[in-house]
């Protein structure tokens, strides 16, 4: 009976997930830790130690955050059953972002096909890159880079650290994507302040990402996937993004990568993959499909693995 009530929670945020994605304007633990990243950063980045005050707050606003979330669950565990259901089928389902990232790409491609215009202002959403400059073929690519590196960072390494640690790990991990996300650049601002948060996120998406890489040659059925992941993985500037970049790469065909623009700047960048295809919207749908099952599979696998060996 335990080992069931621990997996329907995450079975549950799966399909809340598929069924309402992210709605716009409903509360978010990725706010709430955006906003003590915030204040963190206008009260700590200054100085000349800014690479020890941004490491001291990096480790202490991830600490806080498992800490909180695993006396919650420890207390509602052993107090309340029902509640402590709730509760991680609720954290659960903030913690998978699948079904939004899908959402959020589908527009930048149908929005395209309105005009390429409204295509890039669609695209600027949800990627960091300059895109006044693009065409629609690298609108296109722009689109599915991003959804191949999201798929790893906010779906697969979200349930990968539920199944290890349960909401307070998969919270802790969302944190550690926040400060990322917010101070993981290369710039005055945040080029000692954020360089801890930066690295942290390296080691915390090092196994998902290569997962991800097995996740998707698996629902593609595509050798293709292992062989550019290990051609063309180390590429990217990060060493993980480009893993999953490159297994979709290899599925698809195509090319990815290359110069971009970030801020007004040229960023060269090398090629992942060989192929120079055009992509299509039949590309989308089909991304959309692996993204899919990639994010089924592993939760079989994990509501299986709780079942039958723990």
């Amino acid at each position: 009976m335990e080992k069931l009530i621990l997996t329907i929670p995450l079975v549950v945020a799966y399909l809340l997930d598929l069924w309402l994605a992210d709605p716009e304007h409903w509360p978010h633990p990725v706010r709430w830790f955006g906003n003590a990243i915030s204040a963190g950063d206008k009260a700590f980045n200054k100085g000349k130690y800014r690479f020890i005050t941004g490491m001291l707050l990096s480790v202490f606003l991830v600490g806080i955050t498992f800490l909180i979330f695993f006396f919650i669950d420890r207390w509602l565990w052993e107090n309340s059953w029902p509640v402590w259901m709730a509760f991680t089928v609720l954290f659960a389902y903030w913690g998978l972002a699948n079904q939004s990232l899908i959402n959020e790409s589908s527009q930048v491609f149908k929005k395209l096909n309105q005009g390429l215009e409204t295509g890039r202002q669609q695209l600027a959403r949800i990627v960091g890159r300059d895109t006044k400059a693009l065409n629609e073929q690298d609108v296109r690519i722009a689109t599915l880079e991003t959804m191949a590196e999201n798929l790893s960072d906010g779906v697969i390494a979200p349930i990968f650290y539920y199944a290890l640690l349960g909401v307070p790990g998969m919270m802790a991990f969302k944190m550690i994507s926040t400060l990322d996300s917010m101070m993981g650049y290369r710039n005055e601002r945040y080029e000692e302040f954020g360089k801890f948060a930066a690295r942290l996120d390296d080691v915390a998406n090092y196994i998902p990402a290569r997962l991800t890489v097995l996740l998707l040659g698996l629902a593609s059925w595509s050798g293709k996937a292992i062989l550019y992941a290990t051609r063309f993985g180390h590429c990217h500037k990060s060493p993980n993004a480009g893993y999953p970049e490159a297994a979709l790469a290899g599925i698809l065909r195509c090319r990815f990568g290359g110069p971009n623009y970030y801020g007004g700047v040229l960023i060269e960048k090398p090629f992942i993959g060989d192929g120079q295809r055009s992509i299509t919207d039949r590309d989308f749908t089909k991304v959309a499909r692996l993204n899919h099952l990639c994010t089924l599979v592993l939760i079989l696998t994990v509501t299986a693995t709780i079942l039958w060996v723990r």
